[in-house]
């Protein structure tokens, strides 16, 4: 452990481990809820894509994440491949750099589970994820490729990319792989990601058993018109299939 800040509603230490490649370290911050008690179930995200523009992973933002803490779970935000202080990014320099970063993701996202299992404060076996926009799509990959998630939300999700991603790193042919509990999110007025053409296709796709899996249109349109109604729907899914968190409030 590296640090840690304790602030009023969580305690957020950052850590660091071996990223499982290169003899490079990644870090990552856990954030600890102040209202539950351990062993702590946990939600690993994925960013959207304001984590590849900024310069520091200091100033990410939890707009999108803050509220599974305040009810009552852990959430590791790790600092992935060519995010934040680890630019620049490659994604613009060809297929093959595109296909390695997502190789890179997948084994940083495995040994970010690896660390929360030495954890006598985490439930290891209560392990979900979340990702919004290009963190949703790389979540396709990482649940196909990681069967310790049990439950799974992606928000704005979608068949994208394709003129970048070898067949190899493409989400298309890793939906049918993901096989956990997964709640698609879209705004019903999404024009960057529309939903009968980019969103429902890959929907359909997953290996998910129908009655595990649930696409639900919310207004708005790439984020929703109100936090609110997200925020429903993804505390009810985790609630559902990793049991309620243990929050005193």
């Amino acid at each position: 452990m590296d640090t840690i800040e304790d602030g009023p509603l969580w305690r957020k230490e950052s850590v660091s481990f071996d990223a499982g490649y290169g003899g490079q370290r990644m870090r990552a911050y856990l954030f600890l809820p102040k209202n539950s008690s351990s062993p702590f179930h946990v939600v690993i995200g994925f960013p959207p894509g304001e984590a590849f523009v900024q310069r520091s992973s200091r100033d990410l933002r939890l707009q999108w994440a803050d509220f599974l803490i305040r009810a009552g779970r852990a959430f590791l935000y790790p600092v992935y491949a060519v995010t934040y202080e680890r630019l620049p990014s490659s994604l613009d320099d060809g297929s093959s750099a595109a296909r390695d970063e997502v190789v890179a993701w997948a084994k940083e996202f495995g040994r970010s589970i690896d660390y929360l299992e030495t954890r006598a404060d985490i439930d290891a076996g209560r392990i979900g994820f979340y990702g919004i926009s290009s963190g949703a799509d790389a979540g396709i990959i990482l649940t196909a490729l990681e069967p310790r998630v049990k439950a799974t939300v992606l928000m704005g999700a979608g068949l994208v990319n394709d003129e970048v991603q070898l067949p190899e790193a493409h989400v298309i042919n890793f939906a049918s792989r993901v096989r956990m509990p997964t709640l698609f999110l879209s705004g019903r007025n999404d024009v960057a990601r529309p939903i009968e053409t980019v969103q429902a296709p890959l929907f359909r796709l997953l290996g998910t058993p129908p009655e595990h899996r649930r696409h639900d249109i919310i207004e708005g349109g790439h984020i929703p018109a109100r936090q609110q109604d997200a925020t429903r729907e993804v505390l009810d899914w985790f609630d559902k299939y990793l049991g309620p968190a243990t929050s005193h409030r």
